[in-house]
């Protein structure tokens, strides 16, 4: 993105609560927003393109004069995609108590071990990159989530390879933390109401690309599909690898791969490969969320192009500037959290978002794309439902 973006690494903290700033973020003519995601390693497309896309939302509603005459800003901190410089980062911010609350993190270890740090603080925490079960817990009333659950997202995948398909032998990689434990959870869960069980798994450590045991091991089970829960570049020296090995199964991902990052890594590999997504197709203009999505990245970057990760961005940013304008013009902590748990339903640009008293998520739906031979992506129709054996 064109303009200056704050990116300030967790020495800079101390600086920065020294520094004569409003309390909580909020001053008369401005208001600040604090993201702690991963800017730079293995995961750095997703903390960066949800970064991009938040900044469009803000500087949009910037220039059409801020929201009850507040500017909205917005501080990005590197994680590296790390729980323990999450932990640091997100008692530090608070500490400081120069920013309302918190967007856009990514994943679910950091997650995991910052949302409670959060909660008891009693600041908000919104639209996590993550569809981790545990952050749709009614009772955590700092949350907000805006994307479908992973458990949305597996049972979508085995519907389409065992329901649509009439595949047989499923087989899974998973990154070896609480975020892929829960995209095995969900994929073991949806094969077994169907009476069936994994082919075979595999795993690797986060924030490496150490794939190549586990590759060797679900290749012995000759499975017709790879379920994968983890990020792109793991993911994408999986599919080369296996590739290389005349190992071509059908490649189903998550959402929390990214998209975009995904098929660039892979180039020619991609073609064919499925990713699961959670928000509206970025390129299908016809919705007026998407139109105003793509017109907000184009004036932030012109040469910004559209993405799935930017666009969930995007929505968590103007899901947030919604609750900004709820809580009105005497703007607190309590007040703005108050307002975010009243959100309710509401149609953003056509978008349907509906939030409730024990439903803390705004968006349900999942589809599946599949990246083409051109390395651009298509919409996967519903098959008809294989008839069982």
């Amino acid at each position: 993105m064109k303009p200056i973006i704050r990116l300030l690494a967790l020495a800079a903290l101390a600086s920065l609560a020294g520094q004569v700033r409003a309390e909580s973020g909020i001053a008369p003519d401005a208001v600040s927003f604090a993201q702690v995601a991963a800017l730079d390693g293995p995961a750095a497309a997703l903390g960066t393109g949800m970064r991009d896309g938040i900044l469009a939302a803000f500087e949009e509603a910037n220039r059409a004069g801020g929201v009850h005459g507040r500017t909205v800003h917005l501080d990005s901190f590197d994680d590296g995609y790390e729980p323990d410089q999450s932990v640091a980062l997100v008692r530090s911010i608070i500490s400081g108590d120069s920013h309302l609350g918190f967007i856009g993190a990514v994943g679910t270890p950091t997650s995991q071990a910052a949302q409670p740090i959060t909660t008891e603080a009693g600041v908000p925490f919104i639209a996590p990159f993550t569809g981790a079960g545990f952050l749709r817990d009614p009772a955590l009333s700092n949350v907000i989530n805006v994307r479908a659950s992973y458990g949305a997202e597996t049972e979508a995948w085995i519907a389409y390879l065992v329901d649509g398909l009439g595949l047989q032998s499923i087989a899974i990689l998973y990154q070896d933390d609480g975020f892929g434990r829960v995209g095995l959870d969900g994929v073991v869960q949806a094969l077994d109401k169907r009476g069936m069980t994994l082919a075979a798994q595999g795993a690797y450590t986060r924030n490496t690309v150490a794939v190549k045991s586990a590759l060797l091991g679900i290749r012995k089970a000759a499975p017709e599909a790879v379920v994968m829960v983890g990020a792109y570049k793991p993911i994408a020296e999986f599919i080369r690898l296996s590739k290389s090995l005349k190992f071509d199964p059908t490649f189903v991902n998550i959402s929390f791969v990214g998209s975009d990052a995904l098929a660039a890594e892979l180039g020619p590999d991609g073609a064919g490969v499925i990713i699961s997504q959670v928000v509206p197709f970025p390129w299908d203009a016809s919705l007026k969320i998407v139109a105003d999505y793509q017109a907000a990245i184009t004036a932030a970057d012109p040469d910004a192009h559209p993405s799935f990760v930017t666009l969930e961005g995007y929505l968590a940013g103007r899901i947030a500037l919604r609750a900004l304008e709820e809580a009105g013009p005497d703007l607190t902590r309590d007040g703005y959290l108050a307002a975010m748990n009243g959100l309710g339903s509401f149609s953003l640009d056509g978008l349907d978002v509906a939030y409730g008293a024990n439903d803390n998520q705004g968006l349900d739906d999942v589809f599946l794309t599949r990246i083409t031979d051109g390395g651009t992506f298509e919409t996967i129709a519903a098959p008809q439902a294989h008839a069982s054996n």
